[in-house]
Formats: C-alpha cells, structure tokens, sequence
C-alpha cells in the first residue's frame, strides 16, 4: 500500500468513526427518547396562547388551513393573521374567518411602508400585537394535525421553559422529490432535536414553534440578522436557546402538516434560502454540524475511492454495511416517533444522495444576496 493509499485509508477510518458517534452518542438520544411530563401540563394556571400567522399571496392555502384553527380544544387562544403585502385574496380570506370568530385579529402591512425583507417585519409587528404571553408559530400552508395542537405544544412552557420545539412533517404525495423532502426534513429534525436533547439547542422550525413572548424583547427582536429574508426561526432560536431554557414537543397530537414543494425549482430556492442563516449560527453549532456534514461526505467519497482503487476492498464494503445498519436501526426508531416509517426503505439511498445535497446546497452557505420570503 503506497503512502498517500495509507492517508486516504486512515481519512476514511476517521470520518466513519466520527460520523458513527454522531449516531451513536447523539442521534440515539432522540431513537430513545421517552415521552417528557412537563411541569407546564400540570400548572393550574393556563397562558394566553397567540398563534400567529404570517401570509403573503396566500389566499388559498388560508382558505384550507384556517378552518383547522378553529376546532382547536386549548380555551385560552387567539390567533393573530399578518398579511403581508399580499395581491391577491389573502386579507378578503382573513376577514371572512375574522367574521366567524372573534379570536382572529388582523394585521395588515403595506409593501410601501415595508421597512425590511423578509417575513421578519411580519412576525415582529404580529408578536407587537400579540395580547398573549406565549407566542406559537406556524405558516399559512400548516394545519394542525389535532384539535389538541395548541394545548400539546403550550406544556412544554412553564416558569424555567421558555421556548418549545415542535415537528413539522411534509404532506405526503407522490414521487421522487416528495420522499427526498420528508426525509430531509426528518434528517434535519434529527439534528436539532437531538442536539437540544443533549443540552445544545440551536434551532427550531417556525411552522411549528412555540415561545414566550418576551424573549423577542430580550435579543431586540431580529436585529443582528435582520438584513437577511430567513431566519426568524433557526437563528432566532440559536441567540436565546439555552439547556435549560429549551423543551421538546414530541407527542404526535402537536404536529402540524406542511405543504412541500412541488418541483425541483421550488425546493432548489427554498432550501438555498434557508441555507443562507447556516454562517450566522453560534460557532460551537457551525463546528457540530460542520463536521457532521464532513465526516458524513468523506465516508462515502472516501470509500468510493479506496473501491475505485482496490484498497482495503473487503473493510470498506464491511464498514459501509456497518454503518449503514447503524443508521437504518436508529432511523427506525425515530421514523416511529415522527410518524413516517414508510421512508425507512428510502434511507440507504438518500443517506447517499444527501453527499450530493451537500454539493448542490453548500454554495448558499456564501451567498450574500438578501432573498425576498415568498
């Protein structure tokens, strides 16, 4: 074996070790997690809950959602609707709910008096008008896949919890690209409810999060990040997110439903957006999942190579087979918690394709252009 086959064996060696303690001493914290009695669940008192709803151009996504909204059991609850600039029929949509139930309040922003892009101007003057000291979050294409939603995702509040971290799955349809969707969106959930399990919380999802109100006070709402579209969510949750300020909401009664995209563009775009807050994360959180994402791309490139050169044949194929039972058996325990064991089958291949993902998507990591939200 020449000296540089003797370097590549050992690169490899070491990312798959690496990526195997991922799995193993991370990961397998939400495989095993036991479902949480909060403290919050069993406080007499009940907050003030504000749902607030941002849309722009998104009269008929509303018109399906909202009628979800408002079977919700939580007696406590208002809902607070921001149009944001829309065009179309979002605001004559909102008033006719606004007609039916006199818990939806109404926030109205003018693209000509609009101070800054993105949904953050949005979500700042809704939490402004918000009359609850907690604050849930979801989007205009999300239901609710309870009446229970806003009563599961509040008991991860209490005195010392300040912020809860819901799951957000994709509506299931068919195809190549809806499956790659769900599974990324499980593979990212993976990360971050892991990592907040194990006491580093550093993001949540707004289609599904919920957090006392004052804490937007407490960082000066999105100022440090405030010049880009995303990122009133990931990074928001990044600046005030502690141990033991943080709470995960597992149960499936607190789920919502999202709407994916339907082509390829549109997940291109989207997933470039959200990349964009990966730069502005914490550094400890840069280097967690950066070298998640390293030891990840090397196990496979690194692999392929020593195949190509007939190096160590029989450990390499070995070491993928390994790993690759590791990841299935702890995807499984975790698609069961997450309600989606049908992409199970799908996880070998797209834990291969993601090297590609990285490829395609870690470009938008330095992008510097501003992005509009919709």
């Amino acid at each position: 074996m020449l000296p540089w086959q003797s370097i590549l064996l050992t690169i490899f060696i070491i990312a798959t070790v690496v990526n195997l303690c991922y799995w193993l001493f991370l990961f397998s914290k939400l495989a095993y997690y036991k479902k949480e009695k909060y403290v919050g669940s069993e406080n007499k008192s009940e907050p003030l809950v504000s749902v607030i709803i941002c849309a722009k151009n998104e009269a008929h996504n509303l018109r399906n959602s909202l009628p979800r909204f408002l079977s919700q059991t939580y007696r406590f609850v208002e809902f607070v609707l921001v149009n944001d600039g829309s065009t179309d029929d979002t605001l004559e949509v909102m008033q006719e709910f606004r007609k039916r139930n006199s818990t939806f309040r109404i926030i109205i922003i003018s693209n000509t008096k609009k101070l800054y892009i993105g949904k953050k101007e949005a979500l700042l003057k809704g939490v402004a008008a918000a009359s609850g000291e907690v604050v849930l979050l979801t989007d205009a294409d999300c239901v609710p896949m309870s009446d229970d939603w806003v009563a599961e995702m509040v008991k991860a509040i209490n005195e010392e919890r300040e912020i809860g971290l819901g799951y957000s799955p994709y509506r299931q349809y068919p195809g190549l690209l809806n499956r790659l969707i769900r599974l990324e969106t499980v593979y990212t959930a993976i990360q971050y409810f892991s990592f907040a399990l194990a006491g580093m919380p550093y993001m949540g999802v707004g289609r599904n999060l919920i957090y006392k109100k004052k804490l937007i006070e407490k960082v000066d709402g999105f100022h440090e990040h405030i010049h880009i579209a995303s990122g009133d969510d990931d990074l928001f949750v990044n600046a005030v997110a502690t141990s033991s300020n943080t709470a995960v909401q597992l149960s499936q009664q607190s789920f919502t439903l999202s709407e994916p995209a339907r082509t390829w563009t549109a997940y291109y775009r989207q997933k470039s957006r959200h990349m964009t807050t990966g730069r502005y994360y914490q550094k400890q959180h840069q280097l967690l999942l950066g070298g998640l994402a390293a030891s990840h791309f090397v196990h496979y490139t690194g692999g392929l190579l020593l195949l190509y050169i007939k190096v160590s044949t029989i450990f390499v194929f070995l070491t993928y087979i390994i790993r690759i039972l590791v990841v299935v058996f702890l995807y499984n325990q975790i698609l069961r918690k997450l309600r989606d064991t049908p992409l199970l089958l799908w996880v070998p291949l797209f834990d291969f394709l993601f090297v590609c993902y990285y490829f395609i998507f870690s470009p938008s990591l330095f992008k510097r252009k501003t992005q509009q939200w919709k």
